[in-house]
């Protein structure tokens, strides 16, 4: 009997376990942390042998092929030592694809947008009554999904570290949103690799599939010239040119696939500013490509709402509007943030740095943030890029303290943004934990 070991016992790697024993695999998972007891339990109802807070190696090495939690970095010991030996190493994301049949996947990625594309297209499908589920890094994991739950159609957030353990995984729809630096320090602080890690979502697709991507990334375009994708070329952006499948002109957002078009008027989509246009575009186009109705579509464009920690409007206190963009974990993020602020700014950010260049904010900083709050155990690296623009800096060691301190510094008809550029683990959870505790904190004013 096959023997497969599930490293980290979170949501993708329970649902991993689960799946390989309903396959008939010999299945053993070992987390290096404390297992939340929900997923205790769900291992003890099926029956799967587990260990928490290490790794028995004997265990463990003597495994058939190994599934790998995405936050587990290659440069672990124990995966250094797996390589040695040549057992295959996968993603929660390739085992399961073995077994989707033929249901459909649309697979998203990118450095920004993919969250909030991934679950408009999930709002597009479900509302033109189509049996689809979200899945990858939202919802619950593909694995458990396909194991206990399958659907006809699978919406997928994919990240770079999941890409990274996927082979012979296949997308019938692939979106990718952009490229910006973001994860270095997984990367040998190398942006080629993270480039060839996010282009592996075009891999084995055929001309049958779809790849649809921003015509107005360099970096895309780049890679691929590089490249002999064969599935259909679906590029968007927002100035009309040719070949494009979807563009706005005259305020008119516009799919224009095998020369059938789709209009609507641009300010009847329910998210607004140029990012979420983008976001839109790509949507819609999965959605025409898998047979969706315009009316369908233009539907549910204006009823959407957004995502949670993504540009979230939380609340206005004597006329300071606080936007929560908990999920700005890269300076990319921050910047599209930036861009469509129109009144002036008090920026809360910082946290976990992942190897950021604030340059790429400088000119917005500069010319729309009134003061910047520096929400992180370390801040050095904020102040030195930020104290010699002239703007008022304070840090914060609590986000009570951080949303106390931005009020102060805001005048009536500013926006307080938290934006913060990094990842959130030196003093938060995760980065819904952080917005969360960020409305907590603002509706406490």
């Amino acid at each position: 009997m096959k023997r497969i070991v599930v490293l980290g016992a979170g949501e993708s790697g329970v649902g991993s376990a689960i799946l390989a024993q309903k396959k008939g695999f010999d299945v053993f998972v070992s987390d290096m942390s404390a297992i939340k007891d929900k997923y205790k339990a769900e291992l003890n109802q099926y029956g799967i042998a587990f260990e928490e807070k290490q790794h028995t190696e004997s265990l463990i090495l003597n495994a058939d092929e190994i599934i790998k939690s995405p936050g587990i970095p290659e440069t672990a010991p124990l995966i250094v030592k797996l390589r040695a030996q040549g057992t295959p190493i996968i993603s929660e994301i390739e085992f399961a694809g073995r077994y989707t049949g033929d249901s459909i996947k649309i697979c998203i990625t990118g450095s920004n947008g993919k969250t909030t594309t991934t679950t408009l297209i999930h709002h597009i499908f479900t509302h033109a009554g189509l049996d689809a589920s979200l899945a990858g890094n939202v919802g619950f994991s593909l694995a458990r999904q396909v194991a206990i739950d399958p659907h006809k159609y699978y919406v997928i957030e994919l990240s770079s570290f999941q890409l990274d353990g996927m082979y012979d995984f296949k997308a019938d729809i692939a979106i990718l949103t952009n490229i910006t630096p973001d994860h270095l320090d997984r990367y040998d602080h190398c942006f080629q690799n993270y480039i060839d890690s996010k282009m592996r979502i075009v891999q084995n697709m055929t001309e049958n599939d779809y790849f649809i991507y921003w015509e107005g990334d360099p970096i895309v375009q780049k890679e691929i010239g590089k490249r002999n994708i064969k599935a259909k070329m679906c590029p968007f952006n927002l100035e009309k040119k040719e070949n494009l499948s979807a563009y706005v002109e005259n305020e008119i957002f516009t799919i224009n696939m095998n020369n059938d078009k789709m209009e609507m008027e641009l300010n009847k989509i329910g998210i607004k500013g140029p990012h979420n246009t983008y976001n839109s575009m790509a949507a819609s186009i999965a959605s025409t490509a898998s047979g969706i109705s315009k009316a369908k579509i233009r539907e549910a464009l204006s009823g959407f709402q957004g995502v949670e920690h993504r540009l979230e409007s939380v609340a206005y206190v004597r006329n300071v509007h606080f936007i929560n963009d908990s999920k700005a974990t890269n300076v990319n993020s921050c910047w599209y943030a930036l861009q469509s602020m129109t009144t002036p700014v008090v920026l809360i950010l910082g946290g976990k740095d992942k190897g950021n260049d604030y340059e790429e904010i400088r000119d917005l900083v500069a010319g729309k943030v009134r003061a910047l709050v520096f929400l992180g155990v370390d801040n050095n690296k904020l102040h030195t890029f930020f104290d010699g623009m002239g703007k008022p800096t304070v840090d914060a060691r609590s986000m009570e303290e951080a949303v106390k301190e931005s009020y102060r510094l805001a005048e009536k008809g500013d926006t307080v943004l938290l934006s913060p550029c990094c990842a959130s683990f030196d003093l938060f959870s995760s980065y819904e934990d952080r917005g969360r505790q960020f409305k907590e904190q603002v509706r406490a004013l």
